[in-house]
């Protein structure tokens, strides 16, 4: 049960930010999400981090020269690299005494009624207890994110982040992406494009809004972002995307203050 005036916050942190651009993981990076995620925790929320990065810190640890193309060689890469990844958030989290949990999905498991009512208990347990989830597609048996064209119900961490945040009755949702928040236009190729800091309803003027993917890295982009605020906003939900170089950001951002593109429910 949430303590009145606390919150429960999910945090999707994509692959270009835990990463560098030869794919290895990026670990002052990683370090300062958690060091904040931590806090906030401490200062009595809930915490739910939903995390990208496995298919490419596996190729990395492999040292493969580039990601694989084929279907099996994916899902092996994403096996050897959730093991890192969840290793090191094991290790820093426990520097600021906080347990954490591996969760990973699959369409199945949030499309069956029974299944998805077994992970909001499981959800509900590990928050009870002060645990922080860390949640990510099931790559090895999945393939609805990493087979291009073969999206389903989950199908990038960004619509998978909006899910969890639907089951566990979140408060807020936040993208740390490669971008500072939706933009009337692509600040990559208009310079004068401008940040819209507050969007009340997703209409079909911001959903054009959107461009491609991002980098090599990831499979995201602001179509999915946008996506995954239709169904955080529509689950009563408070969605913001900013940019996960600053994760020191979400300080501001649990206390409502302008940062990046919120979203309101």
């Amino acid at each position: 049960m949430k303590e009145q005036g606390k919150q429960r916050i999910v945090v999707k942190v994509g692959t270009s930010t835990l990463t560098h651009e030869n794919g290895d993981l990026d670990l002052r990076s990683m370090e300062r999400l958690v060091r904040a995620m931590a806090d906030l925790k401490g200062e009595g929320n809930e915490m739910i981090l939903v995390s990208s990065g496995a298919i490419a810190v596996g190729t990395a640890k492999l040292g493969l020269a580039e990601r694989p193309k084929e279907l099996r060689f994916k899902q092996a890469a994403a096996a050897v690299g959730q093991c890192s990844m969840m290793h090191i958030y094991d290790k820093l989290f426990a520097e600021y005494n906080c347990n954490t949990a591996q969760i990973l999905l699959t369409d199945g498991d949030v499309a069956d009624e029974e299944r998805a009512a077994h992970l909001r208990a499981t959800f509900s347990a590990l928050l009870e207890m002060g645990v922080i989830p860390v949640v990510n597609e099931n790559d090895s048996v999945s393939s609805a994110e990493i087979e291009t064209g073969a999206h389903k119900v989950l199908g990038d961490n960004d619509t998978l982040s909006a899910i969890v945040a639907k089951l566990c009755e979140a408060d807020l949702l936040v993208l740390l992406s490669d971008i500072d928040g939706l933009f009337d236009a692509d600040p990559h190729t208009h310079p004068d494009a401008k940040l819209l800091p507050v969007v009340k309803e997703i209409t079909d003027d911001i959903l054009a809004m959107a461009g491609g993917a991002g980098t090599w890295r990831g499979t995201g982009g602001m179509a999915t972002k946008l996506s995954a605020a239709q169904i955080a906003t529509g689950a009563g939900c408070d969605m913001v995307i900013t940019n996960g170089k600053r994760p020191q950001d979400l300080y501001d951002i649990v206390e409502g203050k302008p940062v990046g593109t919120r979203f309101i429910a």
